[in-house]
Parts: structure tokens; sequence; C-alpha cells
């Protein structure tokens, strides 16, 4: 660590994405990309006129892009705030709704970054153990008094939480923030977007990396009453008000217009999930019920990190976990369907297993 980094930061833990090696070609299944390039009218509009305009701002309010995701999703342009991936909304999320009185809950396995930020901005953080079975413990969150965070569905177990839940934890907590994180809804959740005309303290933070094939594109989205909206403007043009580049909100919008290729991938990419659950339960293994583009795996009679070894000897990644609660089991992301039979090939050749 340098001598320079500011000593509160000097027990910080940084977050550690998907390894992206590059010393052979994997079958890349670790990091919950789509399997699919983006849309057509994607391509065609993120063209070589829009890359001549680059000497040129992007619009900091984004209002072409808001204005269509307001239409799309059925809410008003003030109730909608576009960022550079979810993780922006996230941060700043941590930023400007907690402090030393505003504290904040989430489950103990979920996206790792709720733990980072809760460290980088200096929070007393409570951390909910998941039920035995990985579901959330919904009654855990009710009159907590504190702001929530929760991944809905849940990475990396892929389960889901009910909109009565969701309600139950908004009722009970008016006073405070609850942000429930749709990276994976559009593989088989339901969305929490309509609640926010009834409830004023919901922050439902959504991205195009997943479902919308745009991981590169870094773009993502909020959408929540016109006060938290605000709020979180009021971050951004306090940091970095050109968050957007021109060419990813030319892709949003594009994405946007041609929204059925990007149900068809979505319905194909459930449908490659389900053979692949099928094929490791009928195996023996244990698949938790997954509503995301990526299933939670464990092996009956070999470790999660051997396993997860053996794979990338064969050129398949996926992602192991070393938290102790969970350390057995493998989160898998759905491929093509190619893919999925090159690695159920190579987990049923190492573990001389068959469906």
């Amino acid at each position: 660590m340098s001598r320079f980094l500011s000593k509160r930061f000097d027990g910080l833990e940084e977050y550690v994405p998907g390894e992206q090696p590059r010393d052979m070609k994997y079958v890349k299944l670790n990091t919950n990309e789509s399997p699919y390039p983006p849309s057509p009218l994607v391509l065609k509009r993120v063209n070589s006129d829009e890359v001549k305009k680059l000497n040129l701002y992007p619009d900091p309010d984004c209002k072409s892009l808001r204005d269509k995701l307001a239409e799309f999703y059925g809410v008003l342009p003030e109730n909608v705030f576009i960022s550079n991936g979810s993780d922006e909304i996230l941060s700043f999320s941590f930023m400007a709704f907690c402090d030393g009185e505003k504290k904040i809950a989430f489950p103990d396995i979920s996206y790792g970054f709720y733990k980072v930020y809760g460290d980088l901005y200096g929070l007393d953080c409570t951390v909910i153990p998941l039920k035995d079975d990985f579901s959330i413990d919904v009654d855990e969150y009710c009159g907590i008094n504190k702001n929530v965070v929760i991944a809905n569905p849940n990475a990396p177990t892929g389960m889901s939480v009910s909109l009565d839940d969701v309600e139950k934890i908004l009722r009970s907590n008016p006073d405070n923030i609850v942000i429930i994180d749709e990276a994976y809804v559009d593989f088989g959740g339901t969305s929490c977007i309509p609640l926010i005309k009834k409830y004023d303290n919901l922050l439902v933070v959504r991205t195009y990396s997943k479902s919308r094939s745009m991981a590169g594109a870094r773009l993502g989205f909020s959408i929540a009453s016109k006060e938290i909206t605000a709020d979180l403007n009021k971050i951004k043009y306090s940091t970095n008000p050109y968050n957007i580049n021109r060419l990813t909100l030319i892709a949003g919008e594009a994405a946007l217009d041609e929204n059925h290729y990007y149900e068809d991938a979505a319905n194909k990419i459930i449908k490659t999930r389900t053979r692949l659950s099928n094929a490791l339960i009928n195996a023996g293994f244990t698949v938790l019920p997954s509503d995301a583009n990526f299933i939670f795996v464990r092996c009956p009679d070999m470790d999660g990190e051997t396993l997860y070894l053996e794979l990338k000897k064969r050129g398949v990644l996926v992602r192991h976990f070393k938290t102790e609660r969970i350390k057995d089991y493998l989160r898998i992301s759905i491929g093509t369907d190619e893919q999925i039979d090159i690695l159920l090939e190579k987990i049923f050749e190492i573990t001389g297993r068959k469906a």
C-alpha cells in the first residue's frame, strides 16, 4: 500500500471482479455477461458518424435517453437517474443516504460491492445472514429502522424475494431508503418499479450489463421518487456531470427501440438455464432455484475450489468464492447452448458423474 494513501483506507478490502485471463481461449462463464451481442440497431446507430462527434461533451442531463426510459417503464423523466453502470448508483446511494445516523443493512451473501462501499464510506453496516436454504430472511429487515439494500434476484444465489415481501420492508421502514438492486430481474424475477408510485422511499436500480448485452458500455439507471432522484443528481453534479459518454447514450436508446431482441435473448438464456440445471440435478448436484442469468451449484463429492480449478485447466471459467458458507459452491453464468454443452462435458469428465 502506498505511503500516500489516507490512513482511513488502511483496512479497505477492494471489490474483486471476475478474472479475465488472456493465457488461452476460455469458455467464459464467470462474470454474468450476456452470451449474445447487442441488437443490430445498436450496431447500426453507434457508427463512424457518431464517433466523429467524440470531440463534443455528451449531454449531462441524458435527456433523450431519460425520456425514453421513462416512457418505457411508465414513469416520469424526473423519476429516472442515469449512471455509469449500476455500480455508480450504488456508490452514490451509500454516499448520499448513509452516515453516522442513517445506517444500512444487507445480506451476508450478496453482491460484494455492498460491503466495499460500506467500508469505503466508513459506515456502520448491519450484515444479516441468509437462512440455511440461502433465502433472504425478510422479517429481519422489517422495522429495522435502517437503510436497506437487497439484490433481487440475489447474487450469487439467483433466488428472489416476492413483491409482497419487498412491500413489507418498505412499509415498516418509512423513514429509510430501501434499495432494490434488479441487475438480474429480466431473467425471471418481478420488478419493483410499479411500487415507486406507492412508496417514496423505494430506489430501484437497473443495468444494461446483463439482459441488454452492454456490459462493456457501462450504463445503468434507477427509478425512484423525484426527491431521491434529485438527491442522486446532486451527488452526480458534485463529482462527474459527464458520466455517460456519447456512444453509450446512443446505444442505450437503440436498445430500447429494439426491445424484442433482448426479450428473445433473455428467453433463450432462461431455456438454457433450465436445461443446465436439470442436467446437473439429475447428476446429483445441488442447484439453487435461480431467476438470474446464472446458477449456484454444489458438487456432492468435490469441493468448490477443486472443481473450479479443474474446469479452468480445461478451458472453462466459472466463479468460485472463498467465503466460508459458500466455498463449496460455484456460480455458473448461462452461456450459449454450445458453451453449456462444453461445460457439462468437462464437469462430467472431472467428476465421473453423468445426467
